[in-house]
């Protein structure tokens, strides 16, 4: 079980599942619906997750990556690849019990992640499957409460967040990524995606903030001042700590959960 738990990404997959759960409980999401979002988000990352670690095994093995369960002999290939294929079959039924459109956006969204195991991860467009699935959340909420697609602003803060998601996600294993052959965005950038990072992160704020109907408000302008200043203080610091891109994610993230309300309104 400690191995299928550690091939789960679990960070990601905590993180995800809660902050969607908590924009659908801001949109006007009653328990059962809560539920619902919580279990097809959690059984979709699984997916996601072990489907990534199974793919990738070789080639972590190739580089003796001590944080990998597979390489650790603590699970082994075959249960994952396993374990992903299930939790995709359970994602649909649990994605469709929200309805028919809002199921289909995430389930598009989960599709994405795959091709982005797959395939994509390799590639100039590597950053794409990212800004289609986290572009696409903010719909399987407001489809699924109102039937109405997420407005622009949500669904482009989405995007950019999966954007910022995707090259602080890779930052810390360059060396190991470049070592196997991926050539994705990231790697192609190099030490300048650590810079770029936060940018796409720091943007999703400012929609966030400002492109909903009504006035910004104090804890708008409290909210861009210090995104600001974080951003700022990254590009200024040379060897800036990567706690700041994380600190500008959390910004987001929790700005995205404060405008939950303004999705179905």
């Amino acid at each position: 079980m400690k191995g299928l738990g550690m091939a789960s990404h679990p960070g990601p997959t905590v993180a995800v599942t809660t902050l969607i759960t908590l924009v659908a409980w801001s949109a006007g999401r009653n328990a059962t619906g809560c539920f619902l979002v919580a279990a097809a988000i959690l059984t979709g990352h699984l997916s996601i997750g072990w489907s990534n670690d199974a793919i990738d095994a070789t080639r972590d093995t190739s580089v003796d990556r001590k944080d990998k369960p597979i390489v650790l002999g603590l699970v082994s290939r075959r249960t994952v690849g396993i374990g992903a294929v299930l939790m995709v079959i359970v994602c649909v039924p649990l994605s469709l019990a929200s309805g028919l459109l809002a199921g289909l956006a995430h389930l598009v969204a989960v599709a994405a992640a795959w091709a982005y195991n797959l395939k994509l991860k390799s590639t100039r467009i590597s950053w794409f499957p990212y800004a289609v699935a986290f572009g696409l959340l903010p719909s399987f909420v407001t489809l699924g409460t109102t039937d109405a697609w997420a407005p622009w602003w949500a669904s482009a803060a989405g995007a950019l967040l999966g954007v910022g998601a995707h090259l602080a996600n890779v930052v810390p294993d360059l060396a190991d990524d470049l070592a196997t052959g991926v050539r994705g965005w990231p790697q192609r950038l190099g030490e300048l995606a650590r810079l770029l990072a936060p940018l796409p992160l720091a943007v999703a704020t400012a929609l966030l903030v400002i492109a909903p109907d009504g006035p910004v408000g104090a804890i708008g302008w409290i909210t861009l001042t210090v995104n600001a200043g974080l951003l700022v203080l990254n590009v200024v610091w040379k060897n800036a700590p990567f706690l700041l891109t994380l600190a500008i994610a959390a910004v987001a993230i929790v700005t995205l959960v404060i405008r939950g309300d303004a999705l179905t309104n």
